[in-house]
C-alpha cells in the first residue's frame, strides 16, 4: 500500500522503525538501513491516525502560543515610563510593609526591565524588581516582594525558604502559578 503522506526518512543502524514529528508537524521516519520503502509506507499507513492526531495537537498548541503572544501588553515609551515610576513607588511601600512584618532589613531597591527575572536579592540585601510586575494582579506583586525578602533569611530555595514564604502568604503557590502561566504575557513581543 502506497501512502500519500509526505515524510523524510532517516536511515541508521537501528533495528526498528520509529516516527517522529518536528515542532512544525513534519513527519520523520527513522528506519534501519536495509528497510524497504514498502515496509516504511505500510508502517506510516498503519500509524496514520496517530500522526494526524499529533499534528492536530501541535497546531492547537501553536495557535495557543500565537494567541498568548498577541494578547501581550504593548505600551508606548511614555506609558512604560509612567509604569516604571508607579512600580518604584509601589515596590517601595510593599517592601517596607512586608519587611516589617517579616522582621528583615534590606538595602536599596532597583526597578529594572529584565527579560527573564521578576526579582532578585543580592547577598548584601539589595532588591531588584521587574517593573512589568506592575501590570500583574496585586497578589502577584506581594508574592514577588515576599519571595525576595525571604532570601534575607534563606539565600536559597530550600524547604526552609518556602516555609518562610508560606508563613506570610499561605496561598503563595496560587500566586506563583499565575506568574508561571501568565508572566510571559507581561513581556514585550
Amino acid at each position: 500500500m502506497k501512502t500519500s503522506m509526505e515524510y523524510e526518512c532517516i536511515r541508521s543502524d537501528r533495528k526498528t522503525l520509529a516516527i517522529q514529528l518536528t515542532p512544525e508537524g513534519k513527519v520523520l521516519v527513522r528506519a534501519p538501513r536495509r528497510c524497504s520503502r514498502t515496509l516504511i509506507e505500510n508502517f506510516l499507513e498503519e500509524k496514520n491516525g496517530w500522526i494526524l492526531q499529533k499534528q492536530q495537537e501541535l497546531r492547537r498548541r501553536q495557535e495557543l502560543i500565537a494567541q498568548e503572544r498577541s494578547s501581550r501588553f504593548t505600551l508606548t515609551e511614555e506609558e512604560a515610563g509612567k509604569a516604571r515610576k508607579l512600580a518604584a513607588a509601589v515596590f517601595e511601600k510593599k517592601t517596607a510593609l512586608y519587611a516589617a512584618l517579616m522582621h528583615v532589613s534590606y538595602g536599596r531597591i532597583s526597578i529594572r526591565d529584565q527579560k527573564t527575572r521578576w526579582g532578585s536579592c543580592t547577598a548584601v540585601g539589595n532588591l531588584n524588581y521587574n517593573w512589568r510586575l506592575i501590570l500583574a494582579p496585586e497578589e502577584v506583586l506581594d508574592y514577588v516582594v515576599v519571595h525576595e525578602l525571604a532570601h534575607r533569611l534563606e539565600m536559597n530555595h530550600s524547604p526552609r525558604f518556602w516555609a518562610v514564604v508560606e508563613a506570610v502568604l499561605p496561598d503563595y503557590r496560587l500566586r506563583r502559578k499565575w506568574l508561571k502561566e501568565h508572566g510571559e504575557s507581561l513581556m514585550p513581543r
